[in-house]
């Protein structure tokens, strides 16, 4: 019987790719303004550059166990209790600026100054492009009432909980939130979805975790014995790693749900 429903939040929930997508357009046609830049070449050029410099940096091996991406380093602060965080903070200031300074000169344009400037553009165009998925609210209150619901995020603390303070709709349907960078280790380790079971009273199998990452939430929950449902919004190729269901929506949960009552 199902007692209790994980919930990642990055693109489960929150329709983080779009905002990013949707900043850089922003930011990008300030650049399109000033050099009559292709904002797609643009935003590909900076894209290229921050993955390149992100994994430069001493800090590449913790971002990549607590899970932040490149794309987050651009417009994170990282002001969380912890020394390889305090380290980001000291480094994304210039990360951001070489990143968009790279970017435009991979289009021949040498600007350090228009660098800096969009660098400080791209992080407040994505705090004022929040999307929710359309159908998360209606789902989860359908679902609120009768399960307990626990939301497993990868990242910083400080960087999730912004995410969440500028969608403040989201936080309250959650009777628990986990944040990686808070615990110490991100999914795919067990100990953060065993974590997760202890906060929530519940058994491994009284459980279903739902997110978008094959890798890390399905990876994770499946190594644990947690079911695992992928939401597969854009019909991507399965890895090896295999979910316990697969829906293309939210709303496909309650098929399951259902499916599972009768079963007990």
């Amino acid at each position: 019987m199902i007692k209790a429903i994980f919930f990642d939040l990055d693109d489960t929930i929150l329709w983080d790719q779009k905002s990013v997508k949707e900043a850089f357009v922003a930011t990008c046609k300030v650049a399109q303004e000033r050099y009559g830049l292709d904002l797609d070449e643009l935003e590909e050029a900076v894209r290229e550059a921050a993955r390149k410099l992100y994994s430069s940096y001493e800090t590449y091996a913790f971002t990549q166990m607590i899970g932040i991406n490149p794309f987050e380093g651009l417009w994170g602060n990282f002001l969380d209790d912890h020394d390889e965080f305090r380290k980001m903070k000291d480094i994304v200031p210039q990360y951001r600026k070489d990143a968009w300074t790279e970017g435009l000169k991979a289009l021949g344009i040498d600007d350090e100054a228009f660098g800096h400037e969009l660098a400080e553009r791209f992080p407040q165009e994505r705090r004022n492009l929040p999307f929710v998925y359309d159908e998360s609210f209606s789902v989860l209150d359908r679902l609120k009432d009768n399960y307990k619901l626990l939301l497993l995020t990868n990242g910083s603390p400080d960087l999730q909980n912004t995410k969440l303070t500028i969608t403040p709709e989201i936080a309250p349907y959650f009777d628990q939130i986990v944040i990686s960078g808070g615990f110490g280790k991100g999914k795919p380790d067990p100990s953060i979805f065993e974590h997760a079971l202890q906060l929530m009273e519940v058994d491994k199998d009284e459980v279903l975790m739902v997110g978008d990452n094959l890798m890390t939430d399905i990876l994770g929950a499946n190594q644990t014995g947690i079911k695992s449902v992928w939401i597969n919004r854009h019909q991507k190729e399965r890895t090896e790693v295999v979910p316990t269901y697969e829906i293309n929506h939210l709303e496909g949960l309650f098929d399951i749900l259902e499916e599972l009552r009768k079963i007990v």
